[in-house]
Formats: C-alpha cells, sequence, structure tokens
C-alpha cells in the first residue's frame, strides 16, 4: 500500500498503516497480514451478532454508570449499523485466525469505535466498546446468538414448508396404492401417500429435534470475560447485557448458569451440529428415495413423476434428470462433513477457553445457512410438482412375489412360498397361480389379494 493510500493506526505493539477508508484499525490490520489463508469471513448473522452484543454492552454499561452517555449512544448507533449489515465490508478477518476469535473482536471494536468516533469523540476500541467484555466471552456469545437467530428464522421455516408440501402429497397420494420394498426387494404393498408420510414425519421430527438443541443456545457467555470469573465486568453487567439481547431479538437469551462451562466447553453447539447432521440424514434418505422412485422414466421404478425444470445432458436429447434431490444431497454432504469439524474443534476446550470457535462458527452458520436454502429449493422447485404414476404402481403390485405373504396366514409360509417360486420362475402372477390351483375360493382369494387391504393392519381372510 502506498502512503497516500493509507493511514496510520495504533495499538498496544506500535503502528500499522491501514487502509485510507477503511473503518477497522491496527489490530485487525495485523491479522489480515498474519492470515492471509482462505478467504473465508465471518458470515452474515455472526456480523449481525456481534452488533447486537455490542450495542447491548454499551446498554448495559452506561445504565451501570460506567460508559458516558454521550459515548454509550455513538458506540450503539454503529453497533446498529453493524447487525444491519451496514458496514459489513470492513469485517475483513479470515475465519483461520486466533482460536479465540480475539482478531474478529478487535475487528468489530475498531470498526464500531472508529464509526462511532465520527463526530471527533474519543472513542476507544478497548476502554468503550470492549467494556466489561473480552473476546473470550464474546464470541461464544455471538456463536450462540448466530445460530439461534438462523435456527428460528431461516431453517425451521424451510423445513415448516417441506413438511407441508410432503404432508400434502401424502393426502394426496392415499389411494395409490404401490409395491412397498425392503432390501432394495420387493415386498408387501403400501400406498404411497403412506410413504409419502413417513418422509413428512422425518422432518417433523427433525423440526422438533432442532428447537430442542437450540434451546442450548440460549445460556449466553458474556459477562465471564478472560477466564469466567467476571474479572473487570459488573456483577449486574451479564444478566442486563442477556436481558437487552434477548428483547432485542425476541429469543429467550439468558446468563449463562455457569461461565467456566460455557467459555471452557462448547457442548451445545457440538449438540446442534449434530442435530444438524441427523437432519441432513432425514433429508439424504427423503431425496434419494424420491430419484429412486422417479427413476427411468421408462426403463426404471418410475412410480412417480419428478418436475422437468432443465435439460439433463449435453448429449442425450430429452434427458431429465432429478437435479434438485441431487443437489439436496449435495448440502447434506456439506453438513454432514462440517459436523466433523464442529466436533474435533468441540474438542479444543484446553481448561478455560475453546480455541477452535472461529471455524466451529462458520461450519455450523454456514450449514444452517444452505441447508435452509436447499431445502427450500428443493420443496418449491421438486416435492410440490411430484407427480403419481398410477398405472405404474398398479402393474408392479400384480408382478410382485410378496403377494404370496398375504396368503401364508390361510395356506401356510411353505405353501405361498411355492407359489412365489412358480411365480418367478414362470412369469405369472401369484394370483393366476393361486387361482389355478384352487388354494382357495375365488371370493376369498380375492379378498386376500386386494392390495389395498394389505396396506392396513389386520390378517386377510
Amino acid at each position: 500500500m502506498s502512503d497516500e493510500a493509507t493511514r496510520i493506526e495504533r495499538d498496544s505493539m506500535g503502528e500499522m498503516r491501514v487502509p485510507h477508508e477503511a473503518l477497522w484499525g491496527a489490530s485487525t490490520q495485523r491479522a489480515v497480514e498474519n492470515f492471509p489463508i482462505s478467504g473465508w469471513r465471518f458470515p452474515r448473522r455472526f456480523i449481525r451478532a456481534l452488533g447486537l452484543i455490542k450495542h447491548a454492552a454499551a446498554q448495559a454499561n452506561e445504565e451501570l454508570g460506567l460508559l458516558e452517555p454521550e459515548l454509550g449512544a455513538a458506540i450503539r448507533s454503529a453497533a446498529d449499523e453493524v447487525a444491519a449489515g451496514v458496514l459489513d465490508v470492513h469485517f475483513v478477518v479470515d475465519i483461520f485466525q486466533t482460536g479465540s476469535g480475539t482478531s474478529t473482536n478487535m475487528n468489530a471494536n475498531e470498526v464500531i469505535a472508529n464509526r462511532a468516533a465520527a463526530d471527533g469523540r474519543k472513542i476507544h476500541p478497548n476502554d468503550h466498546v470492549n467494556m466489561s467484555q473480552s473476546s473470550n466471552d464474546v464470541i461464544p456469545t455471538a456463536m450462540h446468538v448466530a445460530a439461534r437467530e438462523a435456527i428460528d428464522e431461516d431453517l425451521v421455516p424451510s423445513l415448516t414448508a417441506l413438511h407441508a408440501a410432503l404432508a400434502a402429497k401424502a393426502k394426496e397420494f392415499d389411494e395409490v396404492v404401490k409395491i412397498g420394498r425392503t432390501h432394495l426387494q420387493d415386498a408387501t404393498p403400501i400406498r404411497l401417500g403412506q410413504e409419502f408420510g413417513g418422509y413428512a414425519r422425518q422432518v417433523e421430527l427433525a423440526i422438533a429435534r432442532l428447537r430442542e438443541a437450540g434451546r442450548g443456545l440460549e445460556e449466553l457467555a458474556l459477562g465471564g470475560t478472560a477466564v469466567g470469573t467476571g474479572l473487570n465486568a459488573h456483577p449486574d453487567f451479564a444478566k442486563r447485557v442477556a436481558a437487552l439481547i434477548a428483547t432485542r431479538t425476541g429469543l429467550p437469551f439468558r446468563e449463562s448458569a455457569n461461565h467456566f462451562e460455557a467459555q471452557g466447553g462448547k457442548d451445545a453447539v457440538v449438540q446442534v451440529s449434530s442435530t444438524l447432521k441427523t437432519a441432513a440424514v432425514a433429508l439424504t434418505k427423503i431425496a434419494n428415495d424420491l430419484r429412486w422412485l422417479g427413476s427411468g422414466p421408462r426403463c426404471g421404478i418410475g412410480e412417480i413423476s419428478l418436475p422437468a425444470i432443465q435439460p439433463g445432458s449435453s448429449i442425450m436429447p430429452g434427458k431429465v434428470n432429478p437435479v434438485m434431490a441431487e443437489a439436496l444431497c449435495q448440502m447434506t454432504a456439506f453438513v454432514i462433513g462440517a459436523d466433523l469439524t464442529v466436533t474435533v474443534a468441540g474438542q479444543a476446550g484446553n481448561f478455560e477457553l475453546n480455541v477452535m470457535m472461529p471455524i466451529m462458527a462458520h461450519q455450523q452458520l454456514e450449514s444452517i445457512r444452505i441447508m435452509a436454502a436447499a431445502v427450500r429449493a428443493f420443496t418449491d422447485r421438486c416435492v410440490v410438482g411430484i407427480r403419481a404414476e398410477h398405472e405404474r404402481c398398479a402393474a408392479a403390485i400384480e408382478q410382485s412375489l410378496a403377494m404370496c405373504t398375504a396368503l401364508a396366514p390361510a395356506i401356510g409360509y411353505d405353501a405361498a412360498a411355492a407359489i412365489a417360486k412358480e411365480s418367478y420362475a414362470t412369469g405369472k402372477t401369484v394370483r393366476e397361480i393361486a387361482r389355478a390351483k384352487k388354494v382357495l375360493p375365488d371370493e376369498q382369494l380375492a379378498r386376500i389379494l386386494d392390495p389395498f387391504r394389505m396396506t392396513e393392519p389386520g390378517i386377510p381372510s
């Protein structure tokens, strides 16, 4: 950087040249130069959380008589701009940095201090913006606030829409009888609506698990300062700040019951990550089932038709692929991998501080963000447009050997198995062979081999 394009900023280590238009200071610039690693930055949700925290901290310190009202008002105004995303361009520190996230906390402190000092006020990033705080309690607090908001405002609504779409398809397809499958082999009949009802229930349970795991994020570390003791913070600071953040977000945040746990361990974050992984596993099953059920269209299972939304091949004219299901599965692979990162990073709670918080925060928030987006696209571009292929479903049932299962209570397992083997060898249907052998009166045979009756509990007779 040329001297004309820079200005001099100072911190406890001395002078640094900073881009003239930058709102950050010397500490942030050191981090920019020390960590030119990935180009990844903290996502919007996290920066918003930092803004909320700095606003609440300034207000609490002002109310406690520790911060002059004029300075507090200026800090809150700048922090609001951070929360709103106005100053995102000034948050420039790489995710791969000091494990406490100190560089990003100082990035926030310096940006807010310089922005708040625009009218000539003397505002210090440490003494004023970071008053009663430490990076060691700010960063874990931001992790909780950001993830909790993202789950409630982004992911749960997206999954709720998917659940509603699957439940609607379950109702629409309730009269469509098809063959069930276990071990990828033909099994007894099932209704397509029952199959989709199972998918809807998986999503419903995923939502419930996420809500429950999200409650663990409601305890905030702020107020523990460096090691959990609360040194340099007013005894009422933590409770006040948590209440202010709760009011601002509409979520039940509260002071941590134990600040040593809140700063030394990241178990709540790990639990949320594991729950995201569980949701990803469920979504993978649903997406893959829909891919298989819609495979073909002539030479696969073909029991449903997925919406044709784009050409599927650069060489095969007319080919259409299940691209939305494939996109969803790539997302779930990312989330499952991110969970391993969070799990390993969660083990890095050495004594009074976890030292892998930035990568934990990044992977978790990215998982929430892309899961919400992918699920939304999958719902809108795939699930709502699925059609049942009635004739294909009915034809497959008549060809199935598993129809013999319903005969077993009436004629015995061995006799039913013999019919299945003959059906396989001759290509005739179970119904045709059973009728030819006169194993049961025609009326009773028709009742027992009624596919719809097989989709309900009971013993056909």
